[in-house]
């Protein structure tokens, strides 16, 4: 039997949230209660369930108990389900029924509970629809209320209104909706243009407990501002903002914008030529297509150039590099932001007649580029748009 071992770092989630009307609230703690926590109980859904047993003691007596378990819905699935249990207390014994919130499933559960010096065994047994699950944990400690709160702490990366977009990307939204929210949401999106993060669809175990789920967003950055004000008058949306995204703050530069701006919007045929130009010297190849994405507002170049691989059969090299501008703050910007990715390249034989087929093993899949050298291409980007450098000792522009 495979043991879970729950780091308590993943205990982002409330517990448990608001509770269903199966699952009625045990009564507030007399005077002299404690609560304390378990956040690991062996073997439940083959070792793949989330579990936060939470009990109400006076001195060693155990008064009341909730049973709080997450887990696949489906062998192999990432959705999740979650049944919340009262637990009747009978000595050693805690026992109680429930249905799964998401599936509606029966669940009845039989623990039995032994100290053993520090730290506590559990064994039993507990029945999810037409699953039984034996249970024997040992070895499990626990934690007062304040040390699982402390745990469970965390930061949803979300900046509603950030002075300026040194730690959060111009093209990254962030939306934290209530999950009966999230579908109608999504849906929404359809029309407007962005891409959104694939693995931020999955409801996760915290996301059920919390009751919303973060769902994050690309989009060009001279929409992000109208976005945001959209996603925020959005019913069921807890939260909206800027998040962490694609800007490397060592792979950006920063110059005025007025020059590269036409009736207050990016010209995007102006700013690409200027930086495919740099590109060809500082690459030594020539410019091969130039595609701006109309959903992240971002650019990608390419350009080839003769291989010096095997000189003798002509290979070529083709070599491509991502750009994406944006304001340097949300409101009022009055400088562009460059970023800037490492240029990545593939060889390929491009010679007329029969060709050699090439594949580098290096690489995780065939045909996947690799990162090449810069060659100065950065400095050379700064030096013409005349742009600044990030310091990061400083933690400002230079």
């Amino acid at each position: 039997m495979r043991a879970l071992r729950l780091c308590l770092i993943s205990l982002t989630m409330a517990l448990p949230g608001p509770l269903r009307a199966q699952d009625r609230p045990l009564p507030k703690a007399t005077p002299g209660a404690e609560v304390r926590y378990f956040t690991s109980i062996d073997g439940l859904m083959e070792g793949n369930a989330d579990v936060i047993l939470k009990e109400t003691r006076q001195g060693k007596t155990v008064t009341g108990a909730v049973l709080d378990v997450c887990y696949p819905a489906e062998k192999g699935s990432s959705r999740k389900d979650r049944f919340v249990a009262n637990l009747a207390v009978n000595g050693s014994t805690l026992t109680g029924s429930t249905q799964s919130i998401a599936d509606k499933l029966p669940v009845t559960v039989k623990l039995t509970r032994k100290p053993t010096g520090d730290t506590f065994e559990f064994g039993g047994r507990i029945s999810v629809g037409q699953k039984v699950t034996d249970v024997t944990s040992t070895d499990n400690s626990d934690l007062s209320e304040a040390e699982f709160n402390d745990a469970r702490m965390t930061d949803d990366g979300i900046s509603a209104s950030p002075k300026d977009f040194t730690e959060v990307s111009p093209e990254a939204i962030a939306v934290k909706v209530k999950i009966d929210a999230a579908i109608d949401l999504l849906k929404s999106l359809r029309e407007q243009n962005v891409e959104v993060l694939l693995n931020s669809l999955e409801v996760t175990c915290e996301a059920l407990r919390a009751g919303a789920q973060v769902i994050d967003i690309n989009v060009d950055p001279e929409r992000s501002p109208s976005l945001l004000a959209r996603l925020k008058a959005t019913p069921g949306v807890v939260a909206a903002g800027w998040s962490a995204g694609m800007f490397d703050m060592e792979r950006t530069i920063r110059f005025p914008a007025a020059e590269w701006r036409d009736k207050g919007k990016l010209n995007r045929d102006k700013l690409a030529t200027a930086i495919s130009g740099v590109l060809e010297k500082a690459l030594n190849a020539k410019p091969a297509s130039a595609k701006w994405s109309d959903n992240t507002g971002k650019l990608t170049l390419t350009f080839k150039r003769p291989s010096v691989l095997v000189p003798a059969l002509g290979l070529t090299d083709t070599i491509k590099v991502t750009a994406l501008p944006g304001p340097d703050r949300p409101d009022e910007s009055d400088h562009i932001m460059l970023w800037f990715g490492a240029p990545s390249t593939s060889t390929a034989d491009e010679t007329d007649g029969p060709r050699l087929g090439l594949t580098d093993d290096l690489s995780a899949d065939d045909g996947e580029s690799n990162e090449t050298n810069d060659s100065g291409t950065l400095d050379a980007l700064a030096k013409q748009f005349k742009a600044q450098r990030w310091d990061v000792d400083k933690s400002a522009w230079k």
